[in-house]
């Protein structure tokens, strides 16, 4: 366990990127995470939009593109493989998207009940819009609008609708990747992959659900105190040229 648990056990330092593309954001987070586990910096969690960009996770291959590469690329979508668990997804401006870098050691959490904590945290933020989110047995991830049993059709998927997506990996007890939330994201783009290995899975957004519109940056604000609050950590919010300092 890090020797600096007095201080890393008590912080969550948030920071908010802006736009930045996958590559310079995955740079970014190694650093981080190089610096949590030397235990230099305390428990972080970066805040962002990505550019149009398609992940392939650790499951994901070229058969979960819909769409060619070349045909991708020529539309301005990047594709990047990653390390994170999870299969491909879609990332793009109008969607929030989180990386905590966090000891879960230090947390008291397991893999499992990390992602957990992390889900919790986004449907607890969704209420403040006034949706009403939920879990999926078996599946990672947010969800609106399930349909139960005796009302499936053909038209509407039993699950519900996803409206936030997560992959992370663990390194040395120390956290990165994390989770995607739509906020005002153009889900036109999905349908360009096989999200999260499921055919013809129906997303959903903030804007969507609350008939209003949402701004990325206070979204994260509002995940930002949700995840502070269920980590049992102080917020605090640092300038990008503050991270490791």
């Amino acid at each position: 366990m890090n020797s600096d648990i007095g201080v890393s056990g008590t912080e969550l330092r948030a920071t908010w990127l802006g736009k930045i593309d996958y590559g310079s954001a995955l740079d970014l987070q190694r650093s981080i995470l190089d610096n949590r586990k030397s235990g230099s910096i305390s428990d972080s969690v970066l805040f962002l939009e990505h550019s149009h960009v398609v992940t392939l996770g650790r499951r994901a291959d070229d058969t979960h593109l819909v769409t060619e590469r070349p045909k991708l690329l020529a539309a301005g979508v990047e594709i990047c493989e990653t390390d994170r668990g999870g299969e491909a997804t879609y990332h793009g401006p109008g969607q929030l998207v989180g990386y905590p870098i966090i000891d879960v050691r230090v947390a008291n959490l397991g893999p499992v009940t990390y992602v957990r904590m992390l889900e919790k945290s986004i449907i607890e933020t969704l209420t403040e819009y006034g949706i009403n989110a939920h879990l999926v047995d078996g599946e990672t991830g947010v969800w609106v609008d399930g349909v139960p049993d005796e009302k499936r059709d053909s038209d509407r998927n039993p699950k519900g609708r996803k409206i936030a997506a997560i992959g992370v990996r663990i390194s040395g007890g120390v956290t990165m990747h994390g989770f995607a939330l739509n906020v005002s994201t153009d889900l036109t783009y999905f349908q360009h992959i096989i999200p999260c290995g499921m055919p013809d899975l129906p997303f959903t957004s903030i804007e969507l659900e609350s008939g209003e519109s949402a701004n990325t940056r206070e979204c994260a604000e509002k995940v930002a105190k949700r995840l502070a609050a269920n980590l049992e950590r102080e917020l605090s919010w640092a300038d990008h040229e503050e991270l490791f300092n």
